[in-house]
């Protein structure tokens, strides 16, 4: 259905892309990965017509429409929201407009016309183009009093919503998106994962959040040494196949026989997983016919996060009391908060209102005063916490190694080797080390506060957002090191599978108290009882 041939991408002297020939075929959905800078958005631009290779093309076959997710969020700010969802599908929306501008100025010359036209409208469907962009919008959150709204009156969360809307909006034969899950909740995430899973065209997107990824894709395109290549199976099934890979030819005297049986028993392992039974039958059979040279080691690297304690906490690690915030404009963010804090608890803190986790973190950091209520540190623990705002920690005019040694503590701690040491396991090795601090990427400077939160040995840990702007590795890195972290963690996430694999209690901030409940993060939000409770208390006039 859609091809790419020859394709190289060249920025002067470096090479993006070296001849990379992939088809993408109906049915399948597509995770394109691959290192930050690998080139994943500018593939997803090459194939949505926005760039040009610098030699090769790109092939759709004829007939066929393809959707692009909409990256500028204010394209559409003098259109009504659900006239912006149906223009997603082009040649209907031309066809409408063309329809209304000879009604516009109608006369027996132009009736004929009109009819030809309106058979064509009805052949699309285009009756119920308004019908069903409305209930594409209700399925994302986005409630009927919004619906013929312009998009300049919209919240900016809500317009990543209608934008995604149009993205699906009349069934394109090829729909790409680039991070579709930005900005959604873990309700409309789930949404989506349902309709992508159920959808029978072509799907190509870039993802961070593995969750999704396993949660949709039937293959995995992986972006590697300047060349595209289709694994069968989801993310999950990549990485663990990569990384069995990379272990068998590092023991090159292992026997093939042995190496046969261990790929063998993990296909069949991963196999009995699969969770999306529509996709079962194809992809055992893909996986089936999977050979071990099919996998090849990634020459990507893993950052070493690896957190140790200082020194093990008491019993007594925070106790909250009626604790009450509001918002800078007057919202009322999370009223009698209630929570004590035991000795290893590793706690998903979630909210609707993303301003009400990151106010909860600034107060028990002693950055921002509450509206009520108190809370009170165990005398034995130490905190380290990453903001969801890191800003003010990158504006002095220095290197690296010389920004890290703030927080040492002792002389030992100072030296340069020592500094080196924390930023090497971030990947800022040799020159890396002597950046600005002033000029790095978002990613690189969650590396940063990593690296700084390694050498404070804290045995308490909050993290507010903190997969924001990192890749699929340092995310795979970061989730493994929590999961081994002996201390205490609090923290906030829209990554599905870093809540649902770190957590093992969930605390809900809501405008009504709290819910606080030892569960993992899916049975927490798949509990019936907990969902008309949250329901509650967080309905306005109930």
């Amino acid at each position: 259905m859609l091809s790419v041939s020859n394709l190289s991408v060249q920025f002067g002297k470096r090479v993006l892309f070296d001849e990379v020939n992939v088809a993408f075929t109906q049915g399948n959905c597509y995770g394109v990965i691959g290192a930050n800078g690998a080139g994943k958005s500018t593939f997803l631009k090459i194939l949505a017509g926005k760039q040009d290779p610098t030699s090769g093309h790109v092939h759709l076959e004829p007939g066929k429409r393809m959707s692009i997710l909409e990256q500028e969020h204010n394209a559409y700010d003098d259109t009504p929201v659900l006239e912006t969802v149906v223009m997603g599908n082009k040649p209907l929306y031309a066809l409408k407009t063309e329809i209304d501008s000879l009604y516009a100025d109608y006369n027996d010359e132009n009736a004929d016309k009109i009819g030809e036209l309106q058979v064509q409208f009805e052949e699309m469907d285009g009756w119920n183009a308004d019908s069903s962009a409305a209930a594409l919008l209700s399925n994302l959150g986005i409630t009927e009093d919004l619906h013929f709204t312009t998009m300049a009156e919209m919240d900016s969360k809500l317009k990543v919503r209608v934008l995604l809307a149009q993205a699906l909006f009349g069934n394109p034969d090829v729909l790409i998106m680039d991070e579709p899950t930005n900005d959604l909740d873990y309700e409309t995430i789930s949404w989506l994962e349902n309709f992508l899973a159920n959808y029978d065209n072509t799907v190509i997107v870039v993802s961070h959040d593995r969750h999704f990824l396993d949660a949709v894709c039937t293959h995995i395109s992986d972006i590697d040494f300047g060349k595209m290549n289709h694994y069968s199976g989801n993310y999950t099934f990549w990485y663990e196949s990569s990384q069995l890979a990379a272990r068998q030819r590092a023991q090159q005297n292992k026997k093939a026989e042995e190496k046969a049986k261990e790929l063998q028993e993990f296909i069949a392992r991963f196999s009995a997983n699969v969770a999306k039974s529509k996709q079962a039958t194809s992809r055992k059979k893909m996986l089936s016919k999977l050979k071990i040279d099919d996998i090849k080691p990634s020459s990507r690297r893993y950052p070493a996060i690896i957190f140790e304690r200082e020194r093990e906490a008491g019993d007594q690690i925070l106790n909250v009391e009626n604790l009450s915030a509001s918002s800078e404009d007057g919202d009322l963010l999370f009223k009698k908060v209630d929570i004590n804090l035991a000795k290893g608890d590793k706690v998903a803190i979630i909210s609707r209102d993303s301003r009400a986790t990151s106010a909860f973190y600034e107060i028990i950091n002693g950055n921002k005063k509450a509206d009520s209520g108190k809370f009170q540190w165990g005398v034995t623990t130490n905190q380290s916490y990453l903001p969801a705002d890191n800003s003010d920690f990158f504006t002095q005019n220095i290197n690296l190694v010389d920004w890290l040694r703030q927080w040492a503590k002792t002389e030992e701690e100072r030296e340069e080797v020592h500094i080196r040491g924390f930023l090497g396991k971030m990947l800022f090795s040799g020159e890396e080390a002597l950046k600005n601090c002033t000029v790095l990427s978002g990613g690189e400077k969650i590396r940063c506060m990593l690296s700084r939160m390694m050498m404070l040995r804290a045995n308490v840990v909050m993290l507010d957002e903190p997969t924001n702007h990192l890749d699929l590795e340092s995310i795979t890195a970061f989730n493994n090191s929590l999961k081994n972290f002996k201390g205490t963690v609090m923290f906030t996430t829209h990554d599905h599978e870093f809540a649902q694999t770190v957590a093992d209690r969930i605390i809900e901030l809501t405008p009504k108290g709290n819910i606080d409940r030892y569960l993992t993060f899916d049975e927490y939000m798949s509990d019936q009882t907990i969902k008309e409770q949250r329901m509650r208390m967080y309905a306005i006039n109930a």
